[in-house]
């Protein structure tokens, strides 16, 4: 009868049990605790069953033994679940999860797993047992990650930044647990609370004389922006292949992300946008500007995408400033297409579908304090909305 004892001098656990005539010690580096006694007692046990059935194969329990020499005769066919193991660090298993998951993601988000494995998760468990690595491992290396120092000057790592650096690490742990039979150190070990973001968007009257001054060749770009609740990604990857001025629709297609083209954020995100006459108007004047020298509708000089940091910090920013107006992120025009199609009347369902949601839950959750009674679902009421409220300016300029 095998059994699951202890080393004095290190305080790590080891089987012990009799195969083919011979005492087999395997060594292990698990602590002597009772959650690591149970896992090990319950491979024990299989071992046991397959030595009791004349099938048990020594390599498949213990691939680095010395005793594999000895009794490398394979004839286990079984399938059961794989042993514990001991010697895997993590570095090694990273790479595989990455490599198996990578597949599925999009390219952006391949480099931002890339980056986060590189920089934070490799420096601090890269070369550790997976087995070995604890709770009180993970909750430090959050408390760690929450005294770094972010991108902004005098702030620190936000709790969203932080949970995005530990979804990989609980991924990849509790893969390699279920794989290898040890109990996940993420047990009960919930993301941080992040504050949701506030949703501040501009008026009627902001957004008209916003466009009446903005710079001639940006007119375009930001009617576009504030009247189809487009995200930054979606209307700087905007190609004019995805621009129907027959059926009066924009195909969301595809979004650039860090400078490079890719698929959209997600399934719902591939949506058409009915085009209001502001918007129609504004795209037939930038047709004039940038159909012949690129595919993009917006481009900069050379044809190629906006750079979106540019335009903010060159554009976007000084307008406020210059209007009095307070400095939102440009994320704000899509809130405000939102919320303008809502004070329009228009049915949240008809607006779910414009901004890419399954559903309406998000746009009552987030504008709920905009909702007014809602009757119209076809774009009619935001349409006589814009034709009787805002006009736009004759000047169609050419982009910087």
């Amino acid at each position: 009868m095998g059994s699951v004892r202890c080393r004095k001098d290190t305080g790590h656990l080891f089987f012990d049990f009799r195969f083919s005539g011979s005492r087999c010690r395997e060594q292990t580096v698990l602590p002597d605790t009772a959650a690591n006694r149970k896992k090990m007692k319950t491979v024990l046990e299989r071992i046991e069953a397959d030595i009791a059935l004349g099938v048990f194969d020594y390599r498949r329990f213990f691939p680095e033994s010395a005793f594999v020499a000895q009794f490398d005769v394979s004839t286990n066919t079984s399938t059961a679940a794989p042993p514990v193991v001991t010697t895997l660090l993590f570095r090694d298993f990273a790479e595989t999860w990455y490599h198996e998951n990578e597949v599925s993601w999009r390219r952006s988000y391949r480099k931002t797993v890339r980056a986060t494995i590189a920089r934070h998760l490799i420096p601090r468990f890269g070369d550790k047992s997976m087995a070995m690595i604890t709770k009180a491992d993970v909750l430090g290396f959050r408390a760690d990650l929450a005294r770094e120092r972010g991108r902004m000057k005098g702030e620190c790592l936000s709790n969203r930044r932080i949970n995005a650096v530990l979804t990989p690490l609980r991924q990849i742990l509790n893969e390699a647990a279920d794989r290898h039979g040890f109990a996940t150190p993420f047990v009960n070990i919930k993301p941080l609370k992040v504050k949701r973001s506030e949703v501040d968007p501009f008026t009627m009257d902001e957004v008209s004389r916003i466009v009446a001054t903005v710079r001639a060749d940006f007119r375009s770009y930001y009617t576009v922006r504030f009247f189809t609740g487009m995200r930054t990604g979606e209307i700087d990857g905007l190609k004019w292949k995805y621009v129907d001025f027959e059926r009066r629709i924009i195909l969301v297609r595809e979004t650039i992300v860090n400078g490079e083209e890719d698929e959209t954020k997600t399934d719902s995100s591939q949506r058409d946008i009915t085009i209001s006459q502001p918007v129609y108007e504004a795209l037939r004047a930038q047709e004039t500007a940038s159909r012949g020298i690129s595919a993009f509708v917006f481009c900069n000089r050379d044809g190629g995408p906006l750079d979106h940091a540019n335009i903010t910090n060159r554009v976007w920013y000084p307008l406020l400033l210059h209007l009095g107006l307070s400095a939102r992120r440009p994320y704000q025009t899509r809130h405000t297409a939102a919320t303008l199609w809502l004070a329009a009347g228009e049915s949240p369902e008809w607006i779910a579908r414009q901004l890419g949601h399954t559903t309406t839950e998000m746009l009552f959750r987030v504008y709920s304090r905009f909702v007014p009674n809602l009757t119209r679902k076809d774009g009619s009421a935001f349409e006589r909305l814009l034709t009787s409220t805002f006009a736009l300016p004759p000047d169609r300029g050419q982009h910087a």
